[in-house]
């Protein structure tokens, strides 16, 4: 059983880059100090070009770091063999596997190469392994099937299925969820999660899609143009790290408060809500989007503590004959949340600030 204080990956004070075409170093980032433990979900996040793919890579021996200390199961990653790294760790990349006649099964059953013997053949215990990884990502069915006759979400699934096969106790995977929908980012997300979990793996995946990053990550690793920084995505929140990402962007902000990141838009002003449940949900929802600061009725009077006095408002309320919305002596008594947001976009109130 993985002890959940176990360290799988660690870098001290570590340099991660390439070589040019000189034969000279290119350092992408510099003093980096990270850790990943098993039994947690890792998602390394920072925009494109900043080095993500860079420092996967030179976890998975693809590249060697450039200075300081990388350790495997607290042993030096480069005194590994490849061999013996293999047994220790896969990869998996955002590169779509498209070969003609090689089926599912077949896919998968690469992943047991650091398993075989010379002749790379599948013994029973490899082939029961095989379909066991086909089943834990939900292909069960597609093993006979082309590999390039699924959809994109299928065949990452197989890809992490070949990932599952190779037993390996981290599983590195850079953008897994690039070019999927939402419902096939989330199930792959949500595989990982279970991976990590449930077998205790120590699964490191770097993306762009930070919404889902931080509401189910256990770790974040940010990136950033100066500095990487990690820790749990609340600690992260409420220490200001996620507002770095976009600081030359005055388009996007990160609002500590609801937990994801937004869109700066211009108020047009507050508005009053009265409404429980579903219905404060969704109408907080659209208001928001319209570009309205929304108060619920119950905590106006917090609210009156922490803001200046509040200006002009609409007041919205929601009661047994639908939706209400109040103007001083202006009233409308629209019927649907759809009507409500229509009305609402003709009325002019001043700026919050």
């Amino acid at each position: 059983m993985v002890k959940m204080d176990e360290i799988f990956v660690e870098c001290r004070g570590g340099s991660i880059g390439y070589q040019d075409q000189s034969s000279a170093s290119v350092v992408v980032k510099k003093d980096l100090s990270l850790k990943a433990y098993g039994g947690e979900m890792v998602a390394l996040i920072g925009q494109n070009g900043i080095g993500k793919s860079t420092l996967l890579k030179t976890i998975a021996g693809f590249q060697r770091a450039l200075s300081g200390e990388l350790l495997i199961h607290a042993k030096q990653a480069d005194s590994y063999t490849s061999e013996e790294l293999a047994r220790e760790m896969s990869f998996v990349s955002t590169e779509i596997v498209s070969v003609a006649n090689l089926t599912v099964r077949e896919l998968v059953g690469l992943g047991r190469f650091p398993h075989t013997n010379w002749f790379g053949q599948l013994g029973e215990e490899d082939h029961r392994i095989v379909e066991e990884a086909i089943r834990q990502v939900g292909l069960s069915g597609f093993g006979e099937r082309p590999v390039n006759r699924i959809s994109d979400g299928e065949r990452q699934r197989a890809m992490i299925a070949r990932a599952l096969a190779q037993d390996t106790k981290i599983i590195l995977l850079d953008e897994p969820t690039a070019f999927l929908d939402i419902s096939n980012k989330y199930e792959i997300v949500s595989i990982l999660q279970r991976l990590a979990e449930e077998q205790g793996k120590c699964i490191i995946f770097s993306t762009h899609d930070l919404n889902t990053a931080l509401s189910m990550a256990d770790r974040i690793w940010l990136m950033l143009n100066d500095k990487v920084v990690e820790g749990v995505p609340e600690e992260m929140a409420s220490e200001g790290y996620f507002e770095l990402l976009f600081a030359n962007n005055p388009h996007l902000f990160f609002d500590a408060e609801k937990g994801d990141f937004r869109i700066r838009k211009e108020s047009r002003g507050v508005v009053m809500l009265n409404a429980t449940g579903k219905e404060q949900f969704l109408a907080t929802k659209a208001l928001e989007r319209l570009g309205y600061e929304v108060v619920i009725s119950s905590a106006l009077s917090d609210f009156r503590i922490r803001q200046p006095p509040l200006p002009t408002t609409i007041s919205v309320f929601f009661g047994e004959n639908g939706w209400i919305i109040e103007q001083g002596d202006h009233v409308i008594r629209p019927v649907t949340l759809e009507s409500l947001c229509r009305e609402i976009r003709t009325i002019n109130l001043p700026p919050r600030f």
